[in-house]
């Protein structure tokens, strides 16, 4: 698929200095299409966005936010009103690791800001603008721990879930209007996500996990043919496991089992 023919020369990431945000924005780069760059760090973004213009050549324009703030979807909306922007992708992630009682109010809005209002109200601003062009695409990043309560990750877990719902029913109410939307569901990626938000705790690095470029190469392959998908064999079959093999109790048990190892919760 020719993205830039198909989308237009501009889209949208927030989420895009590291992990699969960054693995986003070469893939479009490498396919002459001009970025909006949005990321909480100022000087690794513009570090970045130096990096792709260089070698690819494009333009680059750099938002800085951080998108659990209430009003950052506002001034997001605000910045790019004058652009025509066709493609977005939404990759931002914030977790915790621990028990629930243990984090702070803050820790669960913020999870939930980034995670879930802030993507929603940044397809609410973009959305109505695409509709009326007839063309664009929506990529939401959402994960493999929304498909069950996942223990531990509680908060994030159901934002993800989120995520993915909403996704998919963007899906079919855009789908004959020329609106591509698909939620990419990650497993375990080599992304510092994770280890960024909780330094204290032991990563644990599974034995399949999948490099961010496989995980955006895979979902430019899905994106129009489905409202959401799983990303990697090995991915699909746990989940087929944990989902149609399990009841849901042996589900949610067996992730809390896993995590509170992985974790050493």
């Amino acid at each position: 698929m020719d993205l830039k023919e198909k989308y237009g020369s501009l889209a949208l990431i927030a989420g895009a200095s590291e992990g699969i945000g960054a693995a986003y924005a070469h893939h479009l780069a490498a396919a002459g299409i001009n970025l909006v760059l949005v990321a909480r760090r100022k000087e690794q973004l513009e570090q970045f966005a130096a990096e792709l213009t260089t070698r690819y050549g494009i333009e680059t324009i750099c938002i800085q936010e951080d998108l659990a703030d209430t009003d950052a979807a506002d001034r997001i909306a605000e910045h790019i009103k004058a652009y025509e922007i066709n493609l977005f992708i939404y990759n931002a992630g914030n977790s915790y690791i621990g028990k629930f009682e243990e984090q702070t109010w803050k820790v669960h809005k913020d999870i939930a800001m980034t995670n879930m209002i802030t993507p929603l109200q940044l397809v609410y601003s973009i959305a109505p603008d695409m509709l009326k062009r007839g063309k664009g695409a929506i990529i939401l990043m959402a994960s493999l721990a929304g498909f069950q309560g996942t223990p531990f990750i509680a908060t994030y877990a159901a934002t993800k879930a989120f995520d993915q719902i909403l996704a998919e029913g963007l899906w079919y109410e855009w789908k004959n209007r020329g609106i591509d939307v698909i939620a990419c569901c990650a497993g375990a990626t080599s992304s510092p996500n994770f280890i960024n938000t909780n330094p204290g705790k032991q990563h644990f690095m599974a034995p399949k996990v999948q490099k961010p470029e496989e995980v955006v190469s895979e979902c430019f392959k899905r994106l129009g043919k489905t409202p959401s998908f799983i990303t990697g064999r090995a991915n699909k079959v746990a989940s087929f496991f944990m989902q149609r093999v399990l009841s849901r109790k042996k589900s949610v048990t067996t992730m809390g089992e896993t995590t509170k190892k992985m974790y050493r919760v």
